[in-house]
C-alpha cells in the first residue's frame, strides 16, 4: 500500500488542505492514479502541448517513493506508461480501417498490444528509479528524469527502434526551449520535460520554504533555457541558397484509393498536374519538384512512359524528386523496396535511395517464418517484404544541393540522419501519412521531423500526400507549410544550413553520456548537503 506524507519522526508531511487529500486518494489507487497521470503527461505532447500534463511525473514519482518493492515499481512505471502510450498513440488503430474487411477487428487489441509492450520502457524506468531513490526531492525528481530518459533510449534501440513520442517533443511548441536540441538533442530535452514536471513534488513532501524550491527551479530552469533560446533565435536569419527554389506536391491522394488498379492513373496525373500549374502570384519557377512518398504508383526504374511524362513537367535544367516502388520479381524470393529517386529533365533516373529503417507489420512481417503460420500479415499492399537499404547516404548531383532523404518515420530517429563524415546541404523527408487520417499522427510526426532540423543545424524539407508539408529552417521555424487535408503547391525557397554543425551534431554520444554523469554527480551532492532535510517517502 503506497503511504504519503511520513517523515523520521513520524510526522505528517507538511502538504496541507487539498494536495495532501488529493495525494491521499491518488495513493489508495495507485495503478488507476498512474494510468491517469500517464495519460494527462501525454497531452503535453503534439498537437494537445498542454505543458500542465508534465505535472504527472510529480504525481508518479510520488507514488514510486510509496512502492516497498521492486515489482511494486515495475507495476506503477507500467500503467504509468500504458496511459501515456494509449492517449499518445491511439491513431494507429485508424491505419486497420483502410482494409477494413481484412484487418479492421485487429486495431483496437493491436494497438492495445502495441502500448502494453511499450509500457514496459517506463516499467523499468521505474524499477531504475526505485534502486536509486534518494531521500530529497530535488535528487528524486533528477533521478526519475535519468531514468525516464535511459529508458526512452532503450526503447530507441529495441529491436527495430520505436522512439515515437520521446517526452522532449513537448517542448516543440516552444522554439526558443526547443533550441536545446541543437547542444542536448531530444533527450536533453527530454530530461528537462521530465525534471521540470517531477520537481513539483516538494509542494508535496518538503517542509517550510524548503516545499517551494522545486517549484521555483522548475520555473527558474524554464525561464533560463527560454532566454538562452531566444538569444540563439535572434537576429536576421540564415537567408536562403542561391539560385534554388522549390516545389512541394501535395496531392492528398486518400490511402484506399492510393493503390487501386483503376485509380492509380488518376493519382498520377494529379501529381503531373499540380506539378505543371502556374507559380502564383508571379513567382519565379521551380528548379526542385518534390513529391511524397510513393507518389508514382508506377515502377519509374523499369517505365520509360512514366518517366517520360514526369519529363514534362520536370523544371528546364532541374529535378524532380519522388517516391516510388522498386521490385526484383525475377529471382526468389521476390523483393521489393521503399525508395525516393532523382528525375532529371529528360526523365533520367540519376539516384535512387532506398529506406533503411522499415516499419515491423507494415512494411515487413517480423519473423514470417513462424508468424505467416497463424495467420498475421502485413497491413500495406502486397505479400513481398520490403528490404532495407544500405543506410544513410548524401545524395550529390550536378548543381542540385547535397542532400539527406528520409522516408516516412525515418525522420523520427535522433542521430544516423546523415553519413558519417558527410554533412549535406539540407534533409528531405518525403512521407505518406493518409494511413492516420486528421489524427495525432501527422501532427507528432511533423514535430519530430522539425527537432531533427534543430539538431542538426540544416534545414528540412518535408513533402506528404495528405499533409502537413513543410519547410523548415535549421532553427526548427516553419516557413511555410500546406496544412493537413490540403491539395496544392507549395513553393518555397531552399533556407541555407548553419555554417558550422551543431554541439549535437558533432558529439552526440559524447553529449548524452555527460549528461548521466552530470546528473549522477548533482544527484550525489544534494543527497550530501540536503540529507538531513527532506521529508520521507516509506
Amino acid at each position: 500500500m503506497v503511504q504519503f506524507g511520513v517523515n523520521k519522526a513520524g510526522t505528517t508531511a507538511n502538504a496541507k488542505g487539498w494536495l495532501q487529500a488529493f495525494m491521499a486518494m491518488a495513493s489508495r489507487k495507485a495503478f488507476v492514479s498512474s494510468v491517469l497521470f500517464g495519460g494527462a503527461a501525454a497531452f503535453a505532447l503534439p498537437p494537445f502541448h498542454i505543458l500542465p500534463g508534465l505535472l504527472g511525473f510529480a504525481v508518479w514519482l510520488s507514488l514510486l517513493n510509496g512502492a516497498q518493492h521492486r515489482r511494486e515499481a515495475f507495476l506503477l512505471g507500467w500503467w504509468f506508461g500504458l496511459g501515456f502510450f494509449l492517449i499518445g498513440l491511439y491513431w494507429i488503430a485508424i491505419a486497420f480501417f483502410t482494409d477494413a474487411e481484412k484487418f479492421g477487428a485487429l486495431a483496437i487489441p493491436a494497438v492495445v498490444l502495441l502500448c502494453a509492450v511499450m509500457a514496459v520502457f517506463p516499467a523499468l524506468a521505474g524499477v531504475a528509479y526505485f534502486l536509486m531513490r534518494p531521500t530529497n526531492s530535488l535528487a528524486q525528481a533528477m533521478a526519475l528524469a535519468l531514468a525516464w530518459v535511459l529508458s526512452e533510449w532503450l526503447r530507441a534501440q529495441f529491436l527495430w527502434g520505436f522512439p515515437w513520442n520521446l517526452i522532449g517533443y513537448a517542448w516543440i511548441t516552444s522554439l526558443p526551449m526547443s533550441q536545446l536540441a541543437a547542444y542536448a538533442g531530444i533527450y536533453g530535452l527530454s530530461l528537462v520535460a521530465v525534471l521540470t514536471g517531477a520537481l513539483w513534488l516538494s509542494l508535496l513532501g518538503e517542509r517550510g520554504r524548503l516545499r517551494w524550491l522545486g517549484p521555483a527551479l522548475s520555473l527558474g530552469i524554464i525561464a533560463v533555457l527560454l532566454a538562452a533560446g531566444s538569444f540563439r533565435l535572434a537576429g536576421d536569419g540564415v537567408g536562403d541558397q542561391e539560385g534554388v527554389r522549390l516545389r512541394l506536391v501535395q496531392a492528398n491522394i486518400a490511402q484506399h484509393h492510393k493503390w487501386d488498379p483503376e485509380l492509380r492513373a488518376d493519382s498520377f496525373r494529379r501529381h503531373l498536374a499540380l506539378t505543371a500549374s502556374e507559380p502564383a502570384h508571379g513567382a519565379p519557377q521551380a528548379s526542385i519538384v518534390i513529391w511524397p512518398e510513393t507518389a508514382s504508383a508506377y515502377v519509374l526504374d523499369e517505365d520509360p512512359v512514366a518517366r517520360e511524362l514526369v519529363a514534362e513537367v520536370t523544371p528546364p535544367g532541374g529535378y524532380l524528386l519522388t517516391g516510388f516502388n522498386r521490385f526484383d520479381l525475377k529471382n526468389e524470393p521476390k523483393r521489393a523496396w521503399n525508395s525516393l529517386g532523382v528525375l532529371n529533365d529528360k526523365g533520367g533516373l540519376e539516384a535512387i535511395y532506398d529506406k533503411h529503417r522499415l516499419v515491423p507489420f507494415g512494411e515487413f512481417l517480423p519473423w514470417r517464418g513462424v508468424l505467416s503460420r497463424i495467420g498475421l500479415k502485413k497491413i500495406t499492399d502486397g505479400s513481398i517484404d520490403f528490404q532495407p537499404g544500405s543506410g544513410a547516404i548524401s545524395v550529390a548531383i550536378a548543381d542540385l544541393p547535397a542532400f539527406s532523404p528520409l522516408i516516412c518515420y525515418e525522420a523520427i530517429f535522433t542521430a544516423g540522419v546523415t553519413p558519417d563524415g558527410e554533412r549535406p546541404s539540407w534533409l528531405l523527408n518525403i512521407t505518406n501519412d493518409a494511413w492516420f487520417g486528421d489524427s495525432s499522427g501527422p501532427y507528432q510526426h511533423l514535430a519530430m521531423a522539425r527537432m531533427r532540423a534543430i539538431e542538426e543545424g540544416l534545414p528540412l524539407v518535408r513533402s506528404a500526400n495528405t499533409g502537413i508539408s513543410a519547410v523548415i529552417d535549421p532553427f526548427g521555424r516553419v516557413r511555410a507549410q500546406l496544412d493537413l487535408g490540403a491539395t496544392g503547391v507549395l513553393d518555397e525557397r531552399l533556407p541555407n544550413a548553419l555554417e558550422r554543425p551543431t554541439f549535437y551534431a558533432k558529439q552526440r554520444l559524447f553529449g548524452i553520456l555527460s549528461m548521466v554523469v552530470v546528473i549522477l554527480f548533482l544527484i550525489f551532492m544534494i543527497e550530501k548537503v540536503l540529507k538531513n532535510r527532506y521529508v520521507k517517502f516509506r
